[in-house]
């Protein structure tokens, strides 16, 4: 990861998780080597979609709910988050958490690609959060792009790929990361900034011009 392992450690000590369940998940992602964003990022998320008065959120590549779940316990009790998840025996588990946690009303699952699913969804949403494949990055951006309300937040995680992206002979994920990465700064609908939280996460504000035309 990006963040020195005692830097992280001393930032973990002052976040509180802010409901049991999550603890639960870290522990199941820990014991299967699962890949998730973590407290830090977790917190951050549930931060912006407070600070921007969320209703509506769209994750692409939601695993077994660790992310959604940070952010379904910020949203109000009107709000939605819809999770596209290719794997159904993640969605199956994250059901579980999230009823544990009182807010399964809150979260709309379905099952397949986001490539393929994102495309007949109605509607504009608030906030996107991508973690999909990152061979699907390049393709999937205008398509999420199109999705995202103006004024609402795209964040996208892993878009320091380990830090890989910085390599002259980039190949696999990290060329794949990297060309999203650039696509991201020169899209003219977007204002982006990235932090080096973690595995590195993307900010990109829609903005009112520039919006791409997509069918």
């Amino acid at each position: 990861m990006i963040v020195h392992p005692a830097i992280e450690q001393y930032l973990n000590q002052f976040a509180p998780l802010p409901h049991p369940v999550l603890a639960k998940m870290a522990e199941y992602a820990k014991s299967c080597d699962f890949p998730i964003v973590g407290p830090l990022v977790g917190r951050l998320l549930y931060l912006l979609i407070e600070y921007g008065h969320v209703h509506t959120v769209l994750e692409c590549g939601s695993g077994f709910g660790y992310s959604a779940l940070w952010m379904a316990l910020a949203l109000p009790e009107n709000g939605n988050i819809t999770c596209i998840e290719y794997d159904r025996a993640n969605i199956d588990r994250a059901k579980k958490y999230f009823d544990q946690a009182g807010v399964l009303h809150k979260v709309t699952f379905l099952n397949g690609n986001a490539l393929d699913i994102v495309p007949t969804l109605p509607g504009t949403y608030d906030f996107i959060m991508n973690d999909v494949e990152k061979s699907q990055y390049p393709d999937l951006l205008p398509l999420l792009i199109s999705r995202l309300r103006v004024g609402g937040l795209l964040v996208t995680d892993n878009v320091l790929w380990k830090g890989e992206v910085i390599a002259n002979n980039r190949e696999g994920n990290a060329a794949y990361v990297h060309q999203y990465n650039q696509m991201l700064y020169q899209e003219n609908a977007l204002f982006t900034t990235m932090l080096p939280l973690r595995d590195g996460l993307s900010l990109s504000i829609k903005l009112q011009r520039g919006e791409p035309d997509i069918a």
